[in-house]
């Protein structure tokens, strides 16, 4: 029986067999067939996600052939493409194109329908989520027929379809809004917590793409600002980025989390080591080459998006309860911020949103932070970001969307037999 693991490594699974299309026709075909013998149907990304959004034990669709670019209108900025294009491939391809996204998220290795499907969002205030930047989505019903749902011709049902957690059904092709690629300079520096705090809005108006990292028992904000320049891109030798980005984030990094792992008295003095090493650098460079990380440290990870104006009060409650020497906590707190957006299941639907990022070593009992961060999340509305952990049911979460009602019954209506359905569905948007 197959296998298959996420990226993380800690959720798994045994589908009665992974399929791997490279056609639409063939991808109907699987759906057939497995609708045919009463088998569900999960497809597989590049397993970014740290939820079980995945699983299944019926037919694992594995998207990863499906990557062509399908077609390019330059003067509208529109491109159709397949859906298991990897993020960092397409944004080479855009590039090539003289296009870009307009905002990403910090890694480049999921695929497109991936990223889209549970909300992948980036960082800049003014700026909305890679969802959000969608056009288009072309679907395989649980009957193997096709429908496009665009902003033309189906505007209700690209605001489900933009987020859809696989649960409409399987996307074969996502039309993006691309913008004329740009360069961007990023800043990454060390400031004050307690003054970063004070001047989130000043920073979030100065920069294009604003974020910050804060490590507990620490009172340093690591910032990373971002803007876009006329500068040309200077890239950075490939010598230096393997040093910086992979010896001493990725290897550095994890140098620390073992220490943690095997220390935790040590812990705030590690954390406070980790924070004061970090220097002023700048990049200079085409955008997409900028929003990427190297990520090479395994962990688990929860994050909640939650009304802007509550950013500065919720860090700090969150550094209380991640400073507690019962949760031995050694990963920094993310913090990034988006404009809001019409997607239904949008953490930022029709709300200007900051997202609060926490992480945990997989070795340790990540629960008991984790559940005391919601409840802190909770307080402010706080919606999940779907391919990260949380414990919400289907019950708390649907006061928090107001159009709920919406993606119910659009799923009633495209999978009414539930063939794209697993547990994790079940919990998080209900039994039919």
């Amino acid at each position: 029986m197959p296998r298959w693991r996420n990226w993380a490594g800690d959720q798994e699974c045994f589908p009665a067999a992974i399929e791997r299309p490279g056609t639409r026709e063939e991808l109907a075909s699987i759906v057939r067939a497995a609708a045919e013998r009463g088998q569900t149907v999960r497809a597989l990304g590049s397993g970014h996600s740290f939820t079980e959004i995945a699983l299944t034990d019926g037919i694992a669709v594995d998207v990863g052939r499906l990557d062509r670019v399908l077609s390019v209108d330059r003067p509208a900025g529109l491109v159709k493409v397949e859906a298991g294009i990897v993020l960092g491939e397409l944004n080479r391809r855009l590039d090539a194109l003289g296009l870009a996204f307009e905002n990403l998220g910090d890694i480049d290795r999921q695929t497109l329908a991936g990223s889209i499907s549970t909300g992948t969002h980036g960082t800049g205030a003014r700026l909305r989520s890679v969802s959000a930047q969608v056009e288009a989505v072309e679907l395989v019903l649980a009957d193997g027929s096709s429908v496009e749902v665009s902003a033309g011709s189906d505007p209700a049902g690209l605001a489900a379809a933009r987020i859809g957690l696989g649960a409409l059904g399987l996307v074969y092709a996502v039309t993006v809004r691309t913008v004329p690629a740009f360069t961007l300079h990023r800043t990454d520096r060390p400031r004050p917590l307690d003054e970063t705090l004070a001047r989130l809005d000043e920073l979030n108006e100065a920069n294009d793409h604003f974020e910050f990292y804060v490590f507990p028992h620490t009172r340093t904000a690591l910032c990373r600002e971002s803007r876009r320049t006329d500068e040309a891109p200077n890239p950075r030798p490939p010598a230096v980025v393997y040093a910086q980005e992979v010896m001493l984030e990725n290897w550095g990094g994890q140098l620390f989390a073992l220490a943690a792992r095997h220390l935790p008295a040590q812990i705030p003095r590690i954390s406070r080591l980790a924070a004061a090493g970090v220097g002023r650098s700048t990049k200079v460079d085409r955008s997409f080459r900028v929003f990427a990380s190297e990520r090479r440290i395994r962990f688990t990870e929860m994050e909640y998006g939650i009304p802007r104006e509550h950013a500065a009060e919720a860090v700090r409650r969150v550094l209380q309860i991640a400073s507690r020497p019962e949760h031995a906590v050694g990963f920094p707190i993310e913090v990034r911020f988006v404009a809001g957006d019409d997607v239904i299941l949008s953490a930022a639907h029709a709300r200007d949103t900051c997202y609060v990022a926490v992480h945990q070593d997989r070795a340790r009992d990540w629960r008991p932070y984790f559940r005391e961060v919601e409840e802190v999340m909770d307080t402010y509305g706080g919606r999940p970001h779907w391919g990260k952990r949380h414990f919400q049911t289907a019950a708390t979460l649907e006061p928090r969307y107001p159009r709920w009602g919406e993606f119910q019954a659009l799923r009633a209506r495209l999978d009414p037999d539930g063939l794209f359905e697993n547990e994790y569905l079940r919990r998080v948007l209900g039994e039919r």
